[in-house]
């Protein structure tokens, strides 16, 4: 067997490798041995059948595909081991047979891989960097966040609905007087400001006293998921059955050692800190994806489809995962809006494209700056994790998988990159404008999990760029 490796058009390289006769017929053979049991000819025994037999009854070509197979299974891969240093794959190849007789057969595999980024400046640019801090407010709105979740259930009686309610309801949806399909529903729950139904309708329910009944008149929104009902306009008879409130427990001293701490104000301190952390993260984030972002502008590379349908694949994967934590299945949520996975993955596409491009230009400039991780500093990073587990670093070591070493390795490499980016760009505070936070509790599902259609069509969460390796 030889080969030859030639670079191809769209980062990919044509691997042509040919094998001799003797190699092509041993590779038949084992084709035969492999399937014979397969196939039945009159007058022999089902997997007896000789070879040459079955290519007088079956054709000459019988086992080419087959043998094709074996001879791809085993020099492939030992190819690719030996031109690492050349190029690395970064998605399955494109088979073809070139040429095929007796005396030689010519296997071409066409194989994406990562390709060369080029990169204009990356030192001495204006970045934008982004600082968070926490103040008082901040801290007691989470404490009241808190309280609201904790906060028992009860049930209202001597009021009208307020925002925050839960509002069991019927209701009959009609246009111009007709009822439609999907438009009703009963016993409904209902959070007062969740903004599960379309906008107008649960502002109108606020106000409505339990056992009363009252049309709310509501437009379907001109995006509406329904194509029948875009922008028209709607009657909704509805009823109030039961209201649910929320009683909130005091903040005092039980309530912070239910939280794990032993006064009000070790409470508070205890949540001032774990939300400086967050803001001190969400301030690294986003000024890391500044710096990217920039870089990026003056940044190009010839980005082959294996790796943005891989990175699509990704993001759906961490969707699939987000509506889990809701309780919705992707595949319902995706006969919701009438697609396929197929369909909705190409959702992705503009944002893979870019977090591919991004994570090259990462790559790119640990490459050009010698940017390495120290065993001491690998080490030091094994033992935190070590201790935040309850273990001895070296026994926690022995439990680690190799991709665990090199996640922390790359890690390690990513933050270096970015503290020398840091100090080696003109780094200009960003402010952002602050605006009261929107309480809106979690929208419910009916019983049946079905969605009504009053109900807004779900949104998609995005995803953001990442450290490579996140």
């Amino acid at each position: 067997m030889k080969y030859e490796v030639a670079t191809a058009e769209k980062s990919t390289v044509k691997i042509t490798i040919t094998f001799t006769g003797e190699e092509w017929k041993q590779a038949i053979d084992k084709a035969y041995a492999q399937t014979k049991s397969k196939y039945a000819v009159n007058g022999f025994r089902k997997g007896k059948v000789p070879k040459h037999v079955l290519e007088l009854y079956y054709g000459k070509g019988l086992f080419y595909e087959d043998a094709l197979n074996i001879l791809y299974s085993e020099h492939y891969g030992a190819i690719l081991e030996k031109e690492a240093k050349k190029f690395t794959p970064v998605g399955e190849p494109s088979l073809s047979v070139e040429d095929i007789t007796d005396e030689k057969v010519v296997l071409v595999a066409v194989t994406p891989v990562k390709p060369d980024v080029k990169i204009g400046n990356y030192k001495g640019i204006k970045i934008n960097k982004f600082e968070y801090t926490v103040t008082d407010a901040d801290v007691e709105s989470e404490i009241q966040s808190v309280r609201e979740r904790v906060a028992e259930k009860v049930e209202v009686t001597g009021r009208a609905a307020q925002l925050q309610d839960v509002a069991n309801i019927d209701f009959v949806g009609k246009l111009n007087g007709k009822e439609f399909d999907g438009g009703s529903g009963k016993e409904f729950d209902l959070t007062l400001g969740s903004g599960q139904f379309i906008p107008g309708f649960e502002d109108q329910v606020v106000g409505m006293k339990v056992g009363e009944t009252k049309d709310i008149k509501v437009t379907f929104p001109e995006d509406y998921q329904a194509e029948d009902l875009k922008g028209k306009k709607a009657v909704f008879t509805v009823t109030l059955n039961k209201l649910t409130g929320s009683k909130l427990p005091e903040l005092d001293e039980a309530f912070a050692k239910k939280m794990g701490s032993d006064s009000v104000e070790a409470y508070k301190a205890k949540v001032r800190e774990r939300l400086e952390k967050n803001a001190e993260s969400r301030s690294r984030n986003e000024t890391e994806n500044a710096i990217i972002t920039e870089i990026a502008k003056t940044a190009s590379a010839e980005i082959p489809d294996a790796m943005v349908e891989a990175q699509e694949d990704y993001s759906l994967q961490r969707m699939e995962y987000q509506l889990m934590y809701q309780g919705m299945r992707l595949d319902d949520y995706l006969a919701y809006l009438g697609t396929t996975r197929e369909e909705y993955k190409k959702n992705f596409e503009e944002e893979a494209r870019r977090t591919v491009l991004h994570q090259l230009i990462v790559e790119k400039i640990i490459e050009l700056e010698k940017i390495k991780a120290t065993e001491k500093e690998i080490a030091k990073k094994i033992e935190e994790q070590a201790k935040s587990v309850g273990k001895e670093a070296e026994a926690y070591k022995k439990t680690m998988d190799p991709r665990q070493i090199e996640y922390i390795e790359n890690d390690i490499k990513v933050t270096k990159l970015f503290d020398f980016l840091m100090a080696n760009n003109e780094m200009v505070a960003y402010k952002e404008e602050k605006k009261a936070p929107a309480k809106k509790p979690a929208a419910k599902k009916s019983e049946d999990g079905a969605a009504k259609a009053p109900a807004k069509k779900p949104a998609a969460k995005k995803t953001t760029t990442k450290k490579e390796g996140e």
